[in-house]
C-alpha cells in the first residue's frame, strides 16, 4: 500500500539533513576518533559497511547508546537460539555503546554504527545489509531512516519505546507527522502504560504495553579472577558502591560516606562515574574533600587507608555489582531519572536510590515494595541508610535476596516478545 506524502515538516527536515549530512560526518567522526574508535571503522556513519553481511535471514536491530543496546542483548540471544540459521545486526552510535555491545555480542551478531540520517547513507546500509526485518529501541527515531527503511519493504516494529511527558504534548502538536513517522511499526511494544497512552492518543492503536527489556539484562558480564583479587583487597571492610554518578552527585556520595566513616571507620566507597572521563576531576574533588583516593584508570590501588576508590573505567559496573553488598544507584538525585536498578538487583545487590526516576517510573516503586531497594532523599538520609545496613549483615543479607527475587521474577517474558515480533514482522518460516 502505497504511504500518503510526508508532510512539510518532515520534508524540510530531510532536505536540511541531506544538505548538511557532510558537515554533520566531520563532527561525529571527530567525536568519535577522540573516544578512540578505530579510523576503519569511521566510514560506517556514512553507510559504508566494515563488515561482511552473513548469508540467510538477518535481523537488524537499532539502538540509540549503551542502555538500549545492552537491553536487546538477551533477546537477541534468546531468538538466536530459537532460530539458528539467522543472524543479527546491532546498530548505535556511541563509542561508548560499540565497546560494550563488542565484548558482549551473542553468536551470529555484528555490531556497526548507524548510518547518519542522510538519505545516501542509509541507502548505502540498505544496500549492503538488505535487513529481513528491522527492530528500533526506546526513542531512537531518524525519520529518514525509518522512511527509506520502509521504502525498502522491510517490515518494522519498535520495542521498549518511552515518550516522555514533554515529548508527547510536541507530538501532539503536529499528530500528522507524528502519525506518518511512527505509522511505520507494524509493532509497537511500549515500557510503560504512559506512554501506550500518549501513542494511542496519537492514533496508533496498535501499541501495547509490555515488559521493560532492561528488566531483562541478567547479571552485568565480570572478570572472575578481578573478582577475587578484589574481593581480597577489602576483606573485613565495609563496602558500598555509588554507580552511575553524575554531576551534583559526587558531592552528596562523598558527604554521605564522610558520615559513615564515623560510625564505620574502615569503610571503603567505590565511585563509579557513568562517564569515565569525568576521573581526573573527580580525583581532584575526593583529594579536596579531605577522603583519601585511589583511582583505578592510573592503576591506584586499594589499601588500608583507601577511603573512596574512584572506578572510572569502561565496561566494569558488572565487577563491581558483584563486588559490593549495597548499591545507591545515582542518575535519581539529580534531574537524569535514573538507572536500570534491575543490573544490581541480578547481581544481589542491594539498593538506595534517589527520588528523581522518571526514567523508570513504574519500576522503582515496585522495587521498592519488594523490599529489595529504599528511597533517601539526600546525604543524611543516604548516610543513615547505609550505616543501618552495612552495621547489620544479617538484614542486608535479606534484603540482597529479595533484590535477587525480585530480578528473577522478570525473567519469563522473553518468550513472549520474540513470539509478538516474529507474528508482527511476518518472520515465521523464514529461513
Amino acid at each position: 500500500m502505497t504511504r500518503a506524502p510526508a508532510p512539510l515538516p518532515l520534508r524540510l527536515y530531510s532536505a536540511a539533513a541531506n544538505l548538511v549530512a557532510p558537515l554533520a560526518y566531520a563532527r561525529v567522526k571527530d567525536k568519535l576518533a577522540a573516544q578512540g574508535t578505530d579510523p576503519a571503522r569511521l566510514p560506517e556513519r556514512m553507510g559504508r559497511a566494515t563488515a561482511r553481511r552473513p548469508d540467510g535471514p538477518l535481523i537488524w536491530f537499532h539502538a540509540a547508546s549503551v542502555g538500549e543496546s545492552v537491553s536487546v542483548l538477551r533477546l537477541i540471544t534468546h531468538m538466536g537460539e530459537a532460530y539458528p540459521g539467522w543472524s543479527f545486526l546491532i546498530t548505535s552510535g556511541t563509542a561508548t555503546s560499540a565497546q560494550v555491545v563488542a565484548s558482549r555480542l551473542p553468536p551470529r551478531t555484528t555490531h556497526q554504527f548507524a548510518p547518519l540520517d542522510a538519505r545516501r547513507a542509509i541507502d548505502r546500509f540498505l544496500a549492503h545489509w538488505r535487513p529481513t526485518a528491522a527492530i528500533f529501541v526506546e526513542s531512537e527515531l531518524w525519520p529518514q531512516m525509518l522512511a527509506r527503511s520502509h521504502a525498502a519493504g522491510i517490515p518494522m516494529a519498535l520495542i521498549n519505546a518511552r515518550i516522555s511527558d514533554g515529548s508527547a504534548r510536541n507530538w501532539k502538536r503536529a499528530p500528522k507527522t507524528a502519525r506518518h513517522l511512527l505509522g511505520v511499526f507494524a509493532h509497537i511494544h511500549t515500557q510503560d502504560a504512559r506512554t501506550t497512552a500518549h501513542l494511542q492518543d496519537l492514533g496508533l492503536h496498535h501499541a501495547k504495553t509490555g515488559q521493560n527489556l532492561k528488566s531483562l539484562s541478567g547479571a552485568l558480564p565480570f572478570d572472575p579472577a578481578e573478582k577475587d583479587r578484589m574481593t581480597r583487597l577489602i576483606s573485613g571492610r565495609a563496602v558500598w558502591l555509588a554507580s552511575s554518578t553524575h554531576p551534583g552527585e559526587d558531592d552528596l556520595m562523598l558527604a554521605a560516606h564522610k558520615t559513615v566513616l564515623q560510625q564505620a571507620p574502615d569503610a571503603l566507597l567505590i565511585l563509579v562515574p557513568r562517564h569515565p572521563e569525568r576521573g581526573l576531576a573527580l580525583e581532584t574533588l575526593i583529594a579536596t574533600s579531605g577522603l583519601s583516593g585511589a583511582r583505578r584508570a592510573i592503576g591506584g590501588q586499594i589499601t588500608g587507608q583507601t577511603q573512596v576508590y574512584l572506578a572510572d573505567t569502561l565496561g566494569e559496573t558488572g565487577l563491581w555489582y558483584a563486588l559490593c553488598p549495597l548499591t545507591c544507584l545515582c542518575g535519581s538525585f539529580t534531574p537524569v531519572g535514573g538507572h536500570n536498578p534491575y543490573e544490581p538487583a541480578y547481581a544481589g545487590s542491594a539498593i538506595l536510590h534517589g527520588p528523581l526516576y522518571k526514567n523508570f517510573a513504574d519500576t522503582y516503586p515496585l522495587i521498592d515494595a519488594s523490599g529489595a531497594a529504599l528511597e533517601v532523599a539526600d546525604a543524611t538520609e543516604l548516610a543513615q541508610a547505609l550505616i543501618t545496613q552495612l552495621t547489620d549483615p544479617a538484614a542486608l543479607e535479606a534484603v540482597r535476596s529479595r533484590a535477587r527475587a525480585f530480578a528473577a521474577a522478570q525473567e519469563n517474558v522473553l518468550d513472549q516478545i520474540t513470539t509478538d515480533l516474529i507474528s508482527a514482522l511476518d518472520l515465521e518460516g523464514v529461513q
